[in-house]
Formats: C-alpha cells, structure tokens, sequence
C-alpha cells in the first residue's frame, strides 16, 4: 500500500461521527481537513483529532476542494448538495467519495459520471455496508451455487419515519428523500451485489399523511409538510432472470418481515440488514435454517471502508467495488421505479453497471 489519501471532509452533521470513528483506525486515508455550513460543528470535529494528526477548518467548500494537500473530498451535504459539492470537488482535480444518495437526479449523476471520466479521477459513494461480513458472504454463498439458480428475492425496509428520532428530519420528506432515496440505496447495493443489475420495474406508491410531527429534540412538536410519497412498493427485473420484490415505507408501526432472503431452486439464503456490516447468513435446504460462517467480506467494518477501498483500488489498479457507476444504476433504478408507480405501467431501466467484485476473505 502506498501513502495514506489525504481527506478534506464537507459536512460535518450526524452522519459524520459514524465516518470519524471509523478513518481513525484506517491505514489508507488520512484526515486533515474538515469545512461545514455551521463552523462550531466543523471544529468539534478537528478538535476531536489526535495531536500527531491534526485537523484544519476550511470556512468553505471552495477553500477545502483548492488545498493542494487533500487528495479525496469526503462529501457528507444532505442529498440535494451532493452532485454540486462532487463537481466542484472533480473540477479541483481531487478524487470524491460521498453519502448516498450519487445525486437527486439522473442528469446531475451522469454530469458527476461525466466530470470524473474526463479528469481522470476516481468517485465513490455509499453505502459501503455490502462490503461487510454479511452481504459478502451471502454473495459468496450464491457464487458458490448454495442455492441452486436465484429466482426470486424479498426486501422490506418497514418505519413509522425518521421524524420519531432526527431533530432536523424534514429534507427525509423533501425530493431527494423518502423511504426508497433514503433506505433504498442500502437494499438495491446488496441486491446488485447478490444478483446483478436490475433491467425492468414495476411498482405502486401513497403518502397516506400530508404533515409529520418532529418527535425529539428542541423542535419536537413542531409539523411540516410531506412532499413526496412514503410507502413504495415495486417488482425488479434482473438481468439474470431474478425477480425481487421490494417494500419501502416510513408508514409502518410494526412488521414481522424478513430484511432481505434470496430463494433459489435449491435452498433459500436469510440476508443481515444491508444498513449494517454484519450478521449472522442462515440457509435452508428445506430442513430448517442453518448459519453460515462467514466467508467474504472485510471484518470489522464500518463507515468508510469504501473510502479505504478507492484508497487501495488506486493503489493496485483495480476497480473500487463502491462504485459512482453502482451508485448511479442504483439511482436510475430507485428514479425509475417511482416512474413506474406514477405512471403504472412497468418501465425498463436505462443504466446498467457491472456487479462489484466479491471482498475475498
């Protein structure tokens, strides 16, 4: 491994703890600046830092992206940011790997495809959860022919919304968010890893509540408007003849479902929560459920190791498994699927992208 990437982060918000923790422990990038609409919160950031690895605030996005000593913007903006904060990374020459989702809208993710092609840089983005223990060895598990042929999935993501416990929840109710732009990037990741790129959806919507209700924090009680729908439901077309049925809703109090289970024509494999790393992989043949050992997957994870795995992707020469070409498909896909459920009709999906290498162990 060559020397760490040096990293400038952009937004320093909750997510961001979840990203400190983890680089801190990480080899192949390195933090030095951090810049945030609200500079005490980019300085609790650098304060947090150790003494032999000191973090600098930048006032703006414009400063950070133009210091000669960041090699990769960490962009950690709300959704509607993110394709503006990659360009402007990309157009100072440093490499970007970001929160999902790739952008809001289908243009603004293929000018961030575009930009990077053209620069000759690397963009990443989340969730990098499917590089874990749990979606690698299920992955494994049906590149090794456990369960015959895949048919058929299901993957149900059930919330009563994210206003019960976030302060600030209302851009999960503004474009950009919702149930499947929020949650679904972490299921459509896995799904692809699992069973390839998706060709073809169909699917319905609702927004059974025009107003939500914050329920923490120093806001709590305040209302605000709902502007997109909250319960998605669809049927995806892989390009390997899988079909998977999927659930998003911030509109479900309480559910006995399965996160995600792949069936095959000889056994069904019960895949771990795609928003976590780990997770106990169980199959059954038939005679009960059985747990697999874990077989792929980088141990011990956390948020950032698809940062480390463009790190060390640019190092060896190899493609980074997760991928703005990932990303982009999984949006095109999510955009297409809420396409479908307004016009009601089934609608094949344009984008493609190549299934990510498995994380051998």
């Amino acid at each position: 491994m060559g020397k760490p990437l040096n990293v400038g982060i952009v937004g320093a918000g909750k997510i961001s703890g979840a990203y400190l923790s983890t680089l801190e422990r990480l080899r192949s990038v390195r933090l030095i600046a951090v810049t945030d609409l609200d500079p005490g919160r980019a300085r609790a950031v650098a304060d947090q830092a150790p003494a032999d690895r000191p973090v600098t605030v930048a006032s703006t996005v414009a400063e950070l992206v133009a210091r000669d000593d960041v090699d990769a913007i960490l962009n950690l903006t709300i959704p509607a940011a993110h394709a503006d904060v990659a360009l402007a990374a990309l157009g100072a020459g440093k490499h970007v790997y970001g929160e999902k989702p790739l952008a809001v809208h289908r243009e603004e993710a293929d000018a961030v495809l575009a930009a990077a092609r053209a620069a000759g840089l690397r963009v990443g983005c989340a969730p990098d959860t499917v590089l874990g223990t749990g979606i690698q060895t299920a992955r494994k598990a049906i590149d090794d022919g456990l369960i015959g042929v895949p048919v058929a999935a299901t993957a149900f993501m059930t919330s009563a919304g994210h206003e019960r416990w976030h302060p600030d929840p209302e851009f999960y109710y503004r474009p950009g968010g919702g149930p499947l732009l929020d949650m679904g990037p972490y299921y459509l990741s896995a799904l692809v890893h699992l069973l390839g790129p998706v060709v073809r959806v169909t699917g319905a919507s609702s927004r059974p509540r025009a107003e939500r209700t914050i329920g923490s924090g120093p806001r709590a009680g305040q209302s605000f408007p709902v502007e997109v729908d909250t319960h998605i439901t669809g049927v995806l077309e892989h390009a390997g003849g899988a079909l998977t049925t999927l659930m998003m809703s911030f509109d479900v109090r309480a559910a006995r479902l399965p996160r995600i289970e792949v069936h095959g024509t000889d056994a069904t494999l019960s895949v771990p929560d795609p928003n976590g790393f780990d997770g106990v992989v169980e199959i059954n043949r038939g005679d009960g459920w059985a747990g697999l050992p874990v077989s792929a997957g980088y141990p011990e994870a956390g948020r950032g190791v698809g940062l480390a795995d463009l790190a060390e992707a640019l190092s060896a020469g190899r493609p980074h498994r997760a991928s703005a070409e990932l990303a982009a498909h999984v949006l095109d896909t999510m955009l297409t699927l809420m396409d479908a459920a307004e016009q009601g009709r089934a609608l094949r999906v344009a984008s493609t992208c190549e299934r990510p290498a498995l994380v051998s162990s």
